[in-house]
């Protein structure tokens, strides 16, 4: 009797699916909210600052403010990711969360809040993980709740799907982007495009986004003047999306490098205070942009209108990428999308004089060629860029042709597995 009555609460699984879309949609977007919120927090305490589109860097904060920001918040993030780590049961990835590994509620809690106040200090890492992980943590509990009801009529399949959109969500929430967010799931994480699997993330992701929308509007992530893309970019194209393909592929690799050896031990509790020392010292009196995700660097790639500025671009180029690298090796937790996007934007706007080209134009394409490069993902890459610009349909021809190439010359480096 008991197993018949059980088996006659059981729902249809298309419609379990459906209402688990729903409901993690509104909660993966209030989670984005929540982080937006948390980084805006930090970096006005610890830097007096409040980061729009047009002011995405502390350049306004005193040098030494801006050194201590950083270095202070190194000390404090190494401490509680060692704590963390040291502990039996700590973070788990998307990735293994995926297999089936279940995320320890309050580890994962620390862990994303860690992220966040890491990067808001001015720490040189992708604040894009963050969000993610929210997501797949809440669509992990929905799971075992769902189990744990006797509504269990989903799929080992189906639970892979909620977890990899709600990553996805956490994404869209955050940068107002749903469709870059269902491509983050169907393309990086399942690796599989199916009618069923973009209904699910991109519906999670829109719900997300709008919810995410009423903390942070509708605006562009990036601010961009007016443009037009035409065919005479063609040729800027084929050699800065190959070239950008190489050096997304190599940063790809460096960072992989990074993850594989990042330091687990006590080991962290002086690494990553050393490397925030660095990016304090290199933030005070060479380049605030360096500071944070990557996205003040990318501003001032876009935003550059001469050829005054290109010395400080190459700089920060090259000082982002080691940064980054060196930040995640030293035991830091973060996501690699926005600093791709930098190092992309400074690279193209480096090219663009050499075409006689708008730096602007040559940023956006340099960027979103090198991000295709290094998360192997040319339609999320590419879907990226457009969303959190804005820009209209004119630059599908040049940015599809440079997210071709880069993807394609990627793979003389990159191996597929």
């Amino acid at each position: 009797m008991l197993n018949q009555n059980s088996a006659t609460r059981r729902m249809p699984e298309s419609l379990v699916l459906a209402i688990s879309t729903i409901v993690l949609g509104v909660l993966v977007g209030c989670s984005s909210v929540v982080l937006s919120l948390l980084l805006s927090l930090v970096e006005h305490v610890f830097l007096n600052f409040k980061e729009t589109m047009l002011n995405p860097a502390p350049v306004a904060t005193l040098p030494w403010h801006r050194f201590g920001s950083v270095v202070i918040g190194g000390i404090i993030a190494a401490i509680v990711w060692y704590l963390l780590r040291s502990k039996t049961q700590g973070p788990v990835s998307i990735n293994a969360a995926l297999k089936g590994k279940n995320m320890p509620v309050l580890p994962m809690v620390i862990h994303v809040i860690t992220q966040i106040f890491y990067v808001g200090v001015g720490g040189s890492v992708g604040r894009e993980l963050a969000p993610r992980e929210a997501g797949a943590l809440i669509a992990n509990k929905w799971n075992q709740i769902l189990a744990k009801t006797g509504l269990d009529t989903l799929s080992t399949e189906s639970q892979q799907l909620l977890i990899a959109s709600a990553a996805g969500a956490g994404f869209a929430g955050v940068y107002i982007a749903p469709i870059t967010g269902m491509l983050f799931a169907v393309e990086i994480l399942l690796k599989k495009v199916s009618m069923r699997t973009v209904i699910v993330s991109l519906s999670m992701s829109t719900i997300a986004m709008l919810i995410g929308s009423l903390e942070k509007g509708f605006q562009p992530y990036y601010f961009i003047t007016d443009t037009k893309f035409s065919v005479a970019l063609l040729p800027f194209v084929l050699i800065v999306g190959t070239l950008a393909g190489i050096l997304g592929a190599l940063f790809r690799q460096a960072c992989q490098w990074a993850e594989k050896n990042q330091t687990h031990t006590k080991h962290v509790l002086w690494q990553l205070p050393v490397v925030s020392v660095v990016t304090g010292l290199i933030a005070a009196f060479i380049l605030p942009q360096i500071m944070g995700n990557g996205r003040a660097l990318a501003q001032l790639s876009i935003s550059n209108t001469g050829t005054k500025l290109l010395y400080l671009l190459a700089i920060g180029a090259i000082l982002k990428a080691v940064v980054t690298v060196f930040t995640i090796r030293a035991g830091a937790a973060g996501g690699t999308l926005t600093p791709s996007i930098a190092i992309g934007a400074a690279f193209g706007a480096l090219a663009s004089p050499l075409f006689g080209i708008e730096p602007q134009q040559g940023a956006l394409l340099g960027a979103v060629s090198l991000l295709a490069a290094s998360q192997q993902a040319p339609l999320m890459a590419l879907f990226m860029i457009i969303e959190v610009t804005h820009l209209g349909s004119d630059a599908y021809l040049p940015m599809g042709l440079g997210v071709c190439l880069a993807a394609a010359f990627s793979r003389l480096i990159i191996k597929p597995k």
